[in-house]
Formats: C-alpha cells, structure tokens, sequence
C-alpha cells in the first residue's frame, strides 16, 4: 500500500457533526481530503423522564441489546454515574457499539461473529435460548421492528429504552453542489440506509445524479441493495460500519482505480 493511499482523493463524509472527526482524520492521514456535510443529527429523546425511567430498572432485565454506539452513549448520560448492574449481559450489532460498551465498564459482550446487523446477532448461540428472559433494546426512536418480533418469537419479554431521536439536519447544500458539479467530489462514505435517504433528500433532484455517479461507500449488503434501488451506480462494500473498515474500503477503491488497466 502506498504511504498515501487516498492522496488527491475528496472524500464527503456523511456521519454526524460529533462523530465524524475520526474518519475524517484517517482519511487526511491516508493523504485524501475529508469533505464534511452531516447527514443525520442525533438529539434526545422527546420523552426524557420515560426514558429516565426505564434505565433506572436497568437491573430487571437479563439482556440488553444495542444498536449502535449512539445507544451507548445516550445510556451513559441518562445513566449519569451509575454502575453497570451486576448480571446483565449486553449484546451489540457490532464492534464499533462493542467498543463503546467497554468504555461503560460491561465486561463479556455479545457480538456477531460475522456481519454486524441484528439477523447476524440473532444468529450467535447466546440468542437461542431467550424464552422466558427479559430483553432490553437500547435504540433511538422508530427504527425497524425485526428484532423484537423475532425475539418474541423465540419466547422472550421485550421492551425498548429509546433513548435518542434521529432526524436530517437543516443545511444549505448549495456550495457541496456547487463543488460536486465541478469535480471536486471523488468518493462517498454513508453509515446506514437513512443516511443515504437524507443525503439524497437534503441535495434534491440537483444532487441526485452526482450521488448516483458517484463511487459509494456502504457498511453491508442491506445498505449496499437500498443503494441499488436508488440508482447509485458504482457501490463499493466495507466489512462493517466502523472508520477503520470505511477507510480500508476507501483505499481498495483508491488502488483499484489507480491501476493502469482500471
């Protein structure tokens, strides 16, 4: 790998303001130049005191379940000091939640061996005796149904701890356009499927085109065949949504596209 693998390469990263510092300082080390523009806004709750209170029985429950790292860091604040229980087991959907798990002070945590979504959680042997456990579902508000029903399914008692609200951020995109349509936009990085709806709904029918023909990197094959739907021409997939996985995706892409015959 050259020194420089993503040297000249601009970037538009798309994750939110507070999270997208460390794939933008990879990608600038990797000599390309990371180009900001927020796709998703994470803010609480609309409900504070429910979701006060269903972490406060944090302790009732056998299992909690993360799905995503915004999962952790919004149970931390409403957890505002207090201990892990003892005897609550945690699962996440994949490493960059694991890790952020840890930082909470939760020893052993669930994580898929292979793919990072909740079919690949589901599939882990710790999920196939759930009958009769309670299980927690920390997320943000709305969200897909999928997890719960099939945890039911298996005979488990289900409740969710929405802790966050996710929406699209208010932004003029007239000076991203204005630089895409001049060439100044190489790649694209999205975290999930809703962020690639925001960032087409946030540039309009002006924006679609550039983002249809546009290199695209996605965290998975779901979010990868929603990109398909939506026209994006050339998709290229990481092994999971964390910086390192985007930035190995980014590189491979880079290095395949510098080879003479490419």
């Amino acid at each position: 790998m050259a020194a420089e693998p993503l040297a000249g390469v601009r970037v538009l990263v798309t994750r939110p303001a507070a999270q997208a510092g460390r794939l933008c300082g990879l990608i600038e080390t990797a000599g390309g130049e990371a180009i900001r523009f927020p796709v998703l806004e994470i803010a609480p709750p609309a409900d504070p005191e429910a979701a006060r209170a269903v972490v406060a029985r944090l302790g009732e429950f056998n299992l909690a379940v993360f799905v995503s790292a915004n999962a952790v860091d919004w149970l931390r604040r409403f957890m505002a000091g207090r201990a892990w229980p003892r005897g609550l087991r945690a699962a996440a959907v994949g490493r960059r939640t694991a890790e952020a798990l840890e930082t909470l002070g939760v020893g052993e945590v669930i994580v898929p061996a292979s793919g990072f979504d909740s079919e690949a959680l589901l599939a882990e042997p710790a999920f196939a005796d759930v009958a009769g456990r309670r299980v927690l579902i920390v997320r943000g508000e709305g969200g897909r149904e999928w997890l719960r029903q099939a945890l039911e399914a298996r005979g488990a008692r289900v409740e969710y701890a929405e802790l966050y609200r996710r929406g699209r951020p208010q932004a003029d995109p007239g000076p991203l356009l204005d630089r895409w349509e001049a060439g100044g936009v190489d790649a694209v990085t999205v975290a999930s499927g809703e962020s690639l709806d925001n960032l087409f709904a946030m540039l309009g029918g002006r924006g679609r085109p550039l983002i249809a023909g546009t290199p695209l990197m996605v965290p998975g094959p779901r979010v990868a065949a929603h990109a398909t739907e939506l026209g994006v021409e050339e998709i290229h997939t990481a092994a999971d949504a964390t910086d390192e996985a985007m930035l190995r995706a980014l590189e491979a892409w880079a290095a395949d596209r510098a080879r003479p015959d490419a």
